[in-house]
């Protein structure tokens, strides 16, 4: 009869490791065997994993994850959740913290929330509140964090020294980067309301996207946007797979990048896109993503493939906001590109304004801002790079031409543009940095987060869909298809300027829709 099997307390750091395996297919059994613990526990750490995980993304410190045994919560619940949230967002704009800032702040909570009793924020609270969610430190005294320029030097020195030491080179180190976009708005007298844009002759409807950009240094590598929607399944994406889109899409009921989210991301899509891009350069399959401040990043310990060789380092929020490189006129390039190819599509499609605006569709939308990080030039991106890694310049060749479109191009466009002729100057800057300080992650306001602390959650649907794309059932057979494809066919052949390859594509989209028209005949 074997002996009572010893006690074991795993720590969090466990849970998380056992998350892993279990969701590559590991099994409870041998899991068990691994740690020394019961199924039992195994089955309630599967039962408790979102719970764990969100746990451990807020935390602020690997170390303390690999050592902390238990989630035990606070006395005040709500405070610990109100305050949490509120700390997160102080720390991704930048703002100074302090213990007394903290100490204020949790009163104010305590009595909007309508907590009995009395509360003392004092010191010891202060430190719990630390322990409890794994925050190194709180004590920030720069006045204005946002601009530090000692900051950024000796952040990128130690940056450097990172690389010299884990052995990166510029094609292994990557950055990413939320933004809003308002996928839906144009140059024409336009005002932006709550994350609206009001056309007028037109009622307001919701036109905002999450889109997360992210390449490597050099450039040379850049992933699929991510973009976070609001439905899961919008009405325009109906005869679309959603695993055949030109980006990587998620939904939630803001339109927010979260937490869950930004993990499904880094483990689904990014470790397996830069292994194989790594591959592909036979270089060493490990690298290193840099990342800001933002509430809607995990903590480090979660962003780190099973390996270990790929994973996530953090930007000091003192210096985000000076030398993140998407945000060193990466982004900006990208909403100008997919600007300027709304309408340069309209001028060449012959709409007028008000039909263009009324026909275009997220899925549309999705195509063009794809199309539009595509134009992004590798050395628009790597000259982002250089506050931080300014070898990198050096050793590109930048002898290629590397203008971007500028404003300049899109008034000449809109010179064109029926219903736009007349646009200003200013308007057209206003419109092409209509979202350029929309961040990617919700900006809660206090009411908001007293409102979250408390459990209370947005009646509006996740599955909610965009109003405006209101487009009928159709199903289209292969034989109409195939008779849509001959016609156009017939239409190149008569075409005198038509080059060979367009009608190389159409012959190939022909014979693929007849072999699909026989096997279904043959089934």
């Amino acid at each position: 009869m074997s002996g009572k099997r010893k006690r074991v307390v795993l720590t969090i750091k466990d849970k998380l490791d056992i998350i892993k395996k279990l969701e590559d297919g590991g099994s409870s059994k041998q899991l068990a065997v691994i740690y020394g613990i019961g199924e039992t526990t195994v089955r309630d750490i599967r039962k408790n994993k979102e719970k764990i995980i969100t746990y451990a993304s807020s935390s602020d410190s690997t170390s303390l994850l690999a050592k902390r045994k238990s989630m035990k919560p606070s006395m005040y619940e709500e405070l610990d959740r109100a305050m949490l949230e509120w700390f997160n967002q102080q720390r991704a704009k930048g703002n100074p913290v302090s213990g007394p800032i903290c100490a204020k702040r949790a009163e104010f909570f305590f009595y909007a929330l309508g907590m009995d009793g009395d509360f003392n924020p004092s010191a010891g609270w202060l430190t719990r509140f630390k322990q409890r969610h794994s925050i190194r430190e709180i004590n920030i005294r720069n006045e204005r964090l946002n601009g530090d320029e000692t900051a950024v030097e000796d952040f990128c020195n130690n940056f450097r020294d990172f690389i010299e030491r884990e052995n990166l080179q510029p094609e292994q180190i990557y950055n990413a980067d939320e933004t809003g976009l308002f996928w839906k708005c144009l140059p024409s007298r336009i005002s932006v309301i709550k994350g609206k844009c009001i056309v007028p002759g037109h009622k307001s409807i919701e036109e905002r996207v999450t889109i997360m950009c992210c390449a490597n240094a050099t450039g040379l590598h850049k992933l699929k946007l991510c973009v976070v929607g609001k439905a899961k399944k919008p009405r325009s994406f109906k005869s679309t797979d959603t695993l055949n889109l030109p980006v990587s899409y998620f939904s939630q009921k803001g339109a927010w990048m979260d937490l869950s989210i930004f993990r499904q991301w880094f483990d689904k899509i990014f470790v397996p896109q830069v292994r194989e891009y790594l591959r592909s350069k036979g270089l060493q399959e490990k690298a290193v993503l840099l990342l800001d401040n933002s509430p809607t990043h995990p903590n480090e310990n979660v962003l780190r493939s099973d390996d270990g060789q790929i994973f996530a380092k953090y930007l000091p929020p003192n210096v985000a906001s000076l030398i993140q490189p998407s945000d060193q006129g990466v982004i900006a390039t990208m909403k100008r590109n997919y600007r300027a190819g709304l309408l340069q599509n309209n001028l060449e499609e012959g709409n007028d304004l008000k039909s263009f605006w009324k026909k275009l569709t997220l899925l549309d939308a999705l195509y063009e801002i794809a199309m539009a990080w595509n134009l992004v030039k590798p050395v628009t991106i790597s000259k982002a790079w250089k506050k931080i890694l300014p070898m990198i310049e050096e050793k590109e060749s930048l002898d290629f031409d590397d203008e971007d479109i500028s404003v300049a191009t899109v008034a000449t466009i809109l010179q064109h543009t029926k219903g736009l002729e007349n646009v200003t100057t200013e308007n057209l800057e206003k419109w092409l940095e209509i979202d350029s300080t929309e961040p990617g992650y919700e900006v809660l306001t206090d009411s908001e987060i007293i409102r979250r602390a408390q459990g209370q959650t947005d009646e509006s649907s996740e599955n909610e869909e965009e109003e405006i794309e209101l487009i009928p059932e159709k199903h289209i057979n292969h034989a109409a298809a195939l008779q849509w494809t001959e016609n156009l066919l017939d239409y190149l052949e008569q075409q005198g300027d038509m080059i060979l390859p367009d009608r190389l594509v159409i012959r190939k989209l022909r014979a693929t829709i007849r072999n699909k028209q026989k096997m279904t005949k043959s089934s």
